[in-house]
């Protein structure tokens, strides 16, 4: 009796296990399903914000899976491009023993200067027009001095054909008179008009020789048809009788 007592006091806990054991599995699916539940009622309570973030993640993936990588091919060699390299110029190679020629110096260029003809020269033909006065004690520029000279722009001039008394080395006052008549003649001729000078011989301290005319007709001779002049080297003192 007392064995059995024994031997049924020990297998009481091992009843106890099983049920409890038992119990436990049975608890385990529907904890399960329990979250799942409450998973799903949060996922449809905050879908809007969700949905995005799945969007996001699945982006990439469908990306991937949709371009098609290209295949490589393990048994041909890459392509090896060579680049050319920069053939590298000649240089002349200049030899040090000899000295090289010094830099030529420019020279300024030298203008020819232009002869300016002589105004003596008898080749010189001068057309004069300007207005003519007698000279005083002033600066002679364009004046009468006497029945055979005058100024003409500054230069002193001595009609060459022809010879008239002068008023200051009158002997006589006959050949005043015509040393008077031949200057005032004189001023008309030159102020009727152009006239033409042309040179006949070079110019000296006395003037410069010149044959006055107009329309071919000289000054000299019209005082010498006149009786106001002679031909040079005349004799004189005919004006005094």
């Amino acid at each position: 009796m007392a064995k059995t007592a024994t031997r049924g006091r020990r297998k009481a806990p091992a009843r106890g296990k099983s049920k409890a054991r038992s119990s436990g599995g049975g608890l385990l699916p529907w904890a399960v399903i329990g979250i799942a539940a409450i998973g799903g009622i949060v996922a449809h309570d905050h879908w809007k914000s969700i949905q995005p973030m799945l969007a996001r993640q699945s982006a990439p993936i469908t990306r991937e899976t949709a371009e098609p990588k290209p295949l490589v091919r393990k048994d041909v060699p890459p392509k090896q491009v060579a680049l050319a390299a920069p053939m590298p110029k000649a240089v002349s190679p200049v030899p040090q023993s000899q000295p090289l020629p010094p830099a030529a110096i420019p020279t300024p260029m030298i203008q020819p200067i232009k002869a300016v003809p002589s105004p003596a020269s008898p080749a010189v033909s001068e057309t004069g027009t300007v207005a003519f006065g007698y000279c005083g004690q002033g600066a002679h520029i364009n004046c009468v001095g006497d029945g055979g000279v005058f100024w003409y722009k500054g230069e002193k001039i001595v009609i060459a054909d022809m010879a008239s008394p002068v008023v200051d080395q009158a002997r006589c006052d006959g050949e005043r008179r015509v040393a008077f008549a031949a200057k005032s003649r004189l001023l008309a001729l030159l102020n009727a008009g152009p006239f033409t000078m042309n040179a006949a011989g070079k110019t000296e301290s006395s003037g410069a020789p010149r044959v006055v005319s107009r329309d071919g007709r000289s000054f000299g001779a019209q005082l010498i048809n006149e009786g106001l002049a002679r031909k040079p080297g005349a004799a004189g003192g005919a004006w005094c009788a």
